[in-house]
């Protein structure tokens, strides 16, 4: 028996699946869901495993994330959906249209190429462990110490959205801190070589950001024969957040052509 991914539902009409980031979590998308909600689109905010809402699982690889997706469609009876990832989330998405292609109308990519990465959020893992629960009892407790590991305030103010109440009085985060440090390898993994999605395909990246670089378009192409690129101004990897208004416009301008 598979297990359920948490959404966020909104709006009616053609489905548009949102995939959040690493440590990331379907509120991260909420405005902009929102938007997509008002122009006509039944927009799922979606929780990857081991983040947000869903469960936790010691399972955790591209081929896993996309099952995951597969499952989820299924279990809502959606057809022709449109999938928007950003970051990991994005290398789902991309990993999903060439093992379902059928169950695709549009692809679209944010900040990530089909390529590897190595593993590069060491501090932050590091800094997220140093915090220890029996003695913090606040976000802004928890922010001052985070503080000694990661300068960025933005940062940390989008990591501490993933911390709860686990009972009262004992703070936690959603995110499964211990399976995705042990993953860290997962998270950068490039597609295969022969994949393939031929559908209508859009990667939209920063123009300050450094994970989508000229030298990618050919790979891009490679796995991606549709693909168009556009690129977001005054933005870097968090180009929805940054962004948001020009995000928003070239993105449903995609979804609608």
């Amino acid at each position: 028996m598979s297990l359920s991914l948490h959404s966020n539902i909104l709006g009616s009409g053609k489905p548009l699946l949102i995939l959040h980031g690493f440590l990331g979590m379907s509120d991260n998308w909420k405005s902009l869901g929102t938007q997509y909600a008002e122009h006509g689109l039944e927009v799922h905010l979606i929780d990857q495993r081991n983040h947000g809402k869903s469960f936790h699982s010691e399972d955790f690889d591209y081929d896993i994330l996309a099952a995951d997706l597969k499952n989820y469609i299924d279990e809502h009876r959606l057809k022709e959906v449109a999938v928007l990832g950003h970051s990991m989330g994005g290398k789902v998405a991309m990993q999903f249209a060439v093992s379902y292609p059928g169950l695709l109308s549009k692809l679209i990519v944010a900040d990530i190429a089909p390529k590897y990465y190595p593993p590069h959020h060491q501090d932050i893992l590091n800094g997220l462990k140093h915090l220890d629960f029996e003695k913090i009892t606040s976000r802004g407790e928890a922010d001052s110490e985070l503080s000694n590991y990661i300068r960025g305030q933005g940062i940390r103010q989008f990591l501490l959205k993933n911390l709860y109440w686990v009972q009262k009085g004992t703070l936690g985060f959603r995110f499964n801190l211990d399976v995705l440090s042990h993953k860290m390898e997962e998270i950068g993994e490039s597609l295969s070589p022969t994949e393939q999605f031929t559908g209508p395909t859009l990667f939209v990246k920063g123009d300050k950001s450094e994970y989508i670089t000229p030298a990618d378009t050919e790979t891009i192409r490679a796995h991606f024969p549709n693909a168009q690129i556009a690129t977001i101004d005054h933005a870097g990897h968090w180009l929805h957040a940054e962004n948001p208004s020009q995000f928003f416009t070239k993105t449903i301008d995609f979804i609608k052509s």
